[in-house]
């Protein structure tokens, strides 16, 4: 009978009521833990905001400091360049062996030196606490937070160890010769094999004894506000060797050097990033008379067996080391939410609207990229029209060009998980994969179809349909003329095209499987001697039943 208890609950309204009252709406779901949202909604935006006296002084130091800083930078620059290009003299683009010899003996010392140089005269004051592990202690460095193009710090403070960079930045003249000279690992877009190819790299160096210098990685993968850890990319921790966490803290009043999205659309890390945001971050940052930066080595963490074999759980075990020496959260949000988030504002949604922390929903919903994404067209076309892009109780019935009755209510409930009178995107594409797609099986659609066909003659015509569909929902005077001629491509619908249209839109399917089983709960409600007729799914129901019906639905 549990069945039965489940379309009780969900039968279970108040008439009139408003759909944001929590208080009277039935418990219609159990809202797993695991699906409550994170506790940072939003860990890609940063709002600076500058009071007037704070720019005036700005203003007046950038007079003094910044023309001197930024001729300081690009003397510094130009002497590393300098001595990155005898370091790298004659090798390869790609390294197959390790600078060795008095190239590295002479050049590392001295770029060091000159990185250390860099930042000081950018105003960067660096308190370094903690042990730098040696090669063999921790062939790999992992940094977090990642907010910023300056936390490049954490390299020169951890004495220029190898990083992991995209191809296209050593073709950079200046700083891609300054790169070549870290020996770090490239990393190809064109190339399909890049990421197995990366991977084997850096399993290669990590385990060679000490021979390649440490890798550095920053493992979220893409800057943050600094407010969380998102999930971390398991690279870093595929060759299940010891890793050093390094945590960067920058505790200053003015907060002026983190990447943000609100107004550049723009990814960071991407070929475009070096643009009028860079600019400004530069400025705004050289333009103060100092900026504190803490670099802290954390004690070397070793894989147990387990994580050996799990990178994503040695991913996670490190991730949580760090957050909680940084007292600050976790969530589940990855660069997929960044994507996410800029596809929403190019769709002229909020940003905000895309983010609906990727690795959590994925995995345990089973979607990828491209399903998420599609998610994300959809329910922009239904909210573009609503202010916040959020989705209300009028677009959701527009959408599906169905009047707001209690059973349509019922369904916004569903979708509606904090019970705030509306739907977000993360709520609506948990909806669709929890409550809608699993209903969405063939043998439902044959069976709503069924349910439609009165005649049995494989056809639904429109007095069918709109037969249905008025005892469904509970409306006698539906006018469904506009929803029919949208599945049909004649005057009938055929059982190809009622499947078509049903699999494109799975929102239909709750509403056929919540009729069917209150239909199955009415028949349990009978008497024993009446529950052996077959009307259990009967499709004959006549227009003149729509009141007795829905009445003993809403009873029973």
């Amino acid at each position: 009978m549990n069945r039965c208890a489940d379309a009780r609950a969900v039968a279970a309204t108040v008439p009139g009521a408003g759909v944001g009252n929590a208080g009277l709406r039935p418990p219609m779901v159990p809202r797993q833990a695991s699906f409550f949202p994170p506790p940072v909604p939003n860990p890609f935006v940063q709002q600076t905001r500058l009071g007037v006296a704070r720019r005036i002084q700005i203003f007046f130091l950038g007079i003094i400091l910044l023309p001197i800083r930024v001729l300081l930078v690009a003397l510094i620059l130009l002497l590393a360049w300098l001595l990155a290009a005898i370091s790298t003299a004659c090798c390869p683009e790609k390294l197959t062996h390790p600078i060795t010899g008095w190239k590295r003996k002479i050049t590392h010392p001295v770029l060091k030196f000159l990185g250390h140089a860099m930042f000081f005269s950018m105003g960067f004051v660096v308190t370094v606490k903690g042990k730098i592990a040696t090669p063999l202690e921790a062939p790999i460095f992992v940094v977090a937070p990642h907010s910023t193009f300056f936390d490049g710090i954490a390299c020169v403070a951890a004495g220029l160890p190898s990083i992991v960079s995209r191809n296209e930045n050593v073709q950079v003249p200046l700083i891609g010769r300054i790169l070549r000279a870290l020996q770090p690992v490239l990393v190809s877009r064109v190339d399909p094999d890049s990421r197995k190819n990366t991977i084997n790299e850096i399993i290669r160096r990590a385990t060679s004894g000490g021979e390649w210098p440490q890798i550095l990685v920053f493992p979220e993968g893409t800057c943050t506000n600094r407010s969380c850890l998102i999930t971390f990319k398991p690279g870093a921790f595929i060759p299940g060797v010891p890793v050093q966490p390094i945590l960067l803290r920058y505790p200053n009043k003015l907060v002026s050097i983190i990447f943000y999205y609100e107004k550049n659309l723009t990814i960071p890390n991407s070929t475009n990033s070096l643009g009028p945001l860079f600019i400004q971050l530069c400025v705004l940052t050289w333009c103060q008379p100092f900026t504190r930066v803490e670099v802290e080595f954390m004690p070397v963490q070793v894989p147990s067996d387990e994580e050996r074999s799990d990178p994503v759980l040695f991913a996670s075990t490190i991730r949580n080391v760090m957050a909680e020496a940084l007292k600050i959260p976790v969530t589940d949000h990855t660069y997929e939410d960044c994507r996410l988030m800029i596809s929403a504002g190019q769709l002229t949604l909020p940003m905000e609207a895309g983010l609906v922390e990727f690795t959590k929903i994925s995995r345990k919903l089973k979607l990828d990229w491209d399903g998420i994404r599609k998610h994300l067209d959809e329910y922009a076309a239904i909210a573009s029209s609503s202010k916040g892009g959020r989705i209300g109780i009028e677009e959701f019935a527009e959408y599906l060009k169905l009047p707001v009755s209690d059973v349509l209510r019922q369904l916004f409930a569903l979708f509606d998980r904090n019970h705030d009178g509306s739907i977000d995107f993360r709520e609506y594409v948990i909806g669709l994969a929890v409550l809608c797609n699993p209903a969405n099986t063939e043998e439902i659609i044959q069976v709503a179809f069924k349910l439609f066909d009165v005649d049995e003659d494989g056809f639904i015509t429109e007095e069918e349909f709109s037969t249905i569909l008025q005892a469904s929902l509970g409306v006698p005077d539906l006018d469904v003329s506009g929803l029919f001629k949208e599945i049909a491509q004649g005057d009938s619908i055929s059982y190809e095209e009622f499947k078509s249209f049903a699999l494109k839109h799975p929102e239909y399917a709750k509403i056929f499987t919540t009729y069917l089983d209150l239909q199955t709960c009415h028949v349990f409600s009978l008497p024993e001697e009446v529950q052996a007729t077959p009307s259990v799914v009967s499709n004959k129901v006549s227009p003149e039943s729509h009141e007795e019906s829905t009445s003993d639905k809403k009873v029973d």
